[in-house]
């Protein structure tokens, strides 16, 4: 799997988990959806997210297009 890919996977995970927690344990869990949302949608723009950085430490390749 690509880095891009499980960026995605992941951050889909913990927004489901996440609402999940926050429906039956405590509301303060939405603060987790909010955080992954901002920062996915700050990633949009600037091209940095640490998670992508630490997958690229861990040896996953980038799923690059080719022309």
């Amino acid at each position: 799997m690509s880095i891009e890919r499980t960026v995605l996977a992941f951050a889909g995970f913990v927004v489901v988990v996440s609402v999940l927690l926050s429906v039956y344990h405590d509301q303060n869990w939405l603060y987790l959806t909010g955080f992954v949302g901002i920062n996915l949608f700050q990633s949009a723009f600037t091209g940095f997210c640490p998670l992508a950085n630490i997958l690229k430490m861990l040896g996953l390749k980038s799923d690059k297009a080719t022309a």
